[in-house]
């Protein structure tokens, strides 16, 4: 019998068996595809040494291939395998039949990972696999091609120009992909009248400005929305396969725009424990950390929710605002300006002109329904609505 070795060079630091592309007892030709292995980077088909039989799997999909490791073995037949040795005249046979593309367990993980990240169809790529199967390398020469298109347009007499991605855009790109693939996401809008906490800011920022500090309309976003988690805790939340879990400690993350360069979400924490101060201190010092490019990993880990203030750049309504995996929800605030609306006074119907703003909610709808989310943004909006003008800041 002859083995079955893992390459011993390698590209990626670790393999791993993704499949066998044969059961035990096929009849096999020189150099076909036996076995799938998965590395970090690239996915590789073991070809069979020898024209035989397989008489044995050593390593099942899933365990680990390392370099000159024995993943099965191949035992020589005495006649050619089916179709090799058909007499003169005979009709040729069938090819095989190309199984659907959109099978879920058609594609090794390498190829998933790389189709997920490219947004190439895979079925506008030819596979040179077994069977029609894509591999790694003709997803990469897809992409390849797909990034000269630019060039060829160029030749054709379409001008512009390409901007490679940086890696905070690919991380962006990857990370967004990745949330609407994995969470069903749904959004609800509510309208909220600004007009208690402008008041509140008006009489108040004037003392902390003295001091030093920025009393900024986020300020109350952030301490509304964790009055709203007391009353649905669950949007506070993440879910794993077997649980939901739902934290104590509310660390609310706010989405900053960094012009040009991206956006970087750093996290104000214990939110729960922090007066409007607090907030408004936390907030202002990572902001300008952040837009002064100081900002550090630690500053952007273990939000537990995200606030997205769109608005700021002018959009009256962002849905859905993608939710900053692995979270439950996210809020997404509209642009500030001034609308009529009907507000009844000692019961009479009056048109008011008040600060408005569009606020949704886009959830996870594995974790929450309708009436929570709708329950949520109930509380946010009416804690913004009644905010005392004397409360302290």
């Amino acid at each position: 019998m002859t083995d079955i070795l893992v390459p011993l060079e390698q590209e990626g630091t670790e393999a791993v068996v993704s499949s066998w592309l044969c059961a035990v007892g096929d009849v096999v030709a020189l150099n076909d595809p036996l076995v799938e292995l998965e590395t970090d980077k690239v996915s590789v088909e073991v070809p069979s040494p020898i024209a035989g039989r397989l008489v044995e799997i050593l390593v099942q999909p899933g365990g680990q291939a390392r370099p000159g490791m024995v993943l099965g073995r191949v035992e020589p037949v005495a006649t050619a395998p089916a179709g090799l040795d058909a007499p003169l005249g005979a009709a040729p046979p069938s090819p095989p039949q190309p199984q659907p593309r959109d099978m879920s367990d058609w594609h090794s993980p390498a190829v998933r990972k790389a189709l997920a990240e490219s947004g190439l169809d895979p079925a506008s790529i030819r596979g040179t696999g077994r069977d029609g199967r894509l591999t790694r390398a003709d997803v990469d020469r897809a992409i390849a091609a797909w990034a000269d298109k630019p060039k060829a347009a160029a030749a054709a007499g379409i001008t512009g120009k390409s901007i490679p991605h940086d890696p905070m855009r690919l991380a962006i790109a990857r990370n967004m992909l990745k949330s609407v693939q994995e969470a069903p996401q749904v959004t609800a809008v509510f309208e909220a009248d600004f007009s208690a906490i402008a008041a509140h800011r008006a009489r108040h920022n004037p003392d902390l400005k003295a001091e030093g500090i920025a009393l900024s309309y986020t300020a109350y976003l952030v301490m509304a929305a964790a009055r709203a988690m007391q009353a649905v805790p669950q949007v506070n939340s993440r879910w794993h396969e077997d649980r939901l879990e739902v934290f104590s400690d509310i660390n609310i993350g706010i989405g900053t725009a960094l012009g040009d360069k991206g956006l970087v979400v750093p996290v104000i924490r214990s939110v729960q424990d922090l007066s409007l101060r607090g907030v408004a201190t936390r907030l202002q010092d990572l902001t300008t950390r952040a837009r002064a490019g100081q900002i550090t990993p630690q500053d952007m880990r273990g939000g537990t929710f995200t606030i997205s203030n769109h608005g700021v750049s002018g959009s009256l309504l962002a849905a859905p605002v993608i939710i900053n995996q692995p979270q439950s929800a996210i809020l997404g605030v509209g642009k500030l300006e001034k609308r009529v609306v009907v507000r009844e006074v000692g019961g009479i119907d009056t048109i008011q002109i008040r600060p408005m703003a569009y606020v949704t909610l886009t959830i996870d709808h594995r974790v929450l329904d309708g009436h929570q989310t709708n329950g949520w943004l109930t509380a946010f909006v009416a804690a913004l609505e009644s905010w005392p003008i004397d409360a302290p800041a």
